[in-house]
């Protein structure tokens, strides 16, 4: 069985816009078929939230809505988000991923063991590199 998937905040938004690769959907679907939750980090949240303040953020739904609706879709789960991650995120060896909430991402999915559904190319690199597990979306 595979690993549980965690979205990054980018694939995140592609999910809820029905725009991810036709590929990576069947994988979630499969996921949440066996049981595995797909699981969505709280820095999510943030940078959501970040998209709107700067008019970037494409949804007729306020930012707590659309994560509220993510989360509670069949299958999403909010991943847990302790202080030993934010530590972690700034020691993860050899990483060139400059964006904290990238960093935050690869942190937690070391942490628990989760295969990271991304197209952020630091975060491709870093799993080609052997220190993350990653599905390109």
């Amino acid at each position: 069985m595979r690993p549980p998937f965690l979205l990054d905040t980018c694939a995140a938004l592609w999910f809820m816009d029905a725009t991810l690769r036709k590929a990576t959907v069947d994988a979630l679907t499969d996921a949440c078929n066996q049981g595995t939750g797909t699981f969505i980090s709280p820095i999510t949240a943030f940078e959501v939230g970040q998209l709107a303040r700067k008019r970037r953020f494409k949804s007729h739904l306020t930012p707590l809505q659309w994560f509220e609706r993510l989360i509670g879709m069949p299958g999403m789960v909010l991943a847990d988000l302790p202080p030993a991650v934010f530590i972690a995120s700034s020691e993860l060896p050899d990483c060139q991923a400059k964006d904290p909430s990238d960093r935050i991402i690869a942190a937690t999915a070391r942490e628990y063991g989760f295969t990271v559904v991304t197209r952020d190319r630091a975060l491709l690199d870093y799993g080609k590199q052997g220190y993350l597990s990653v599905l390109e979306c």
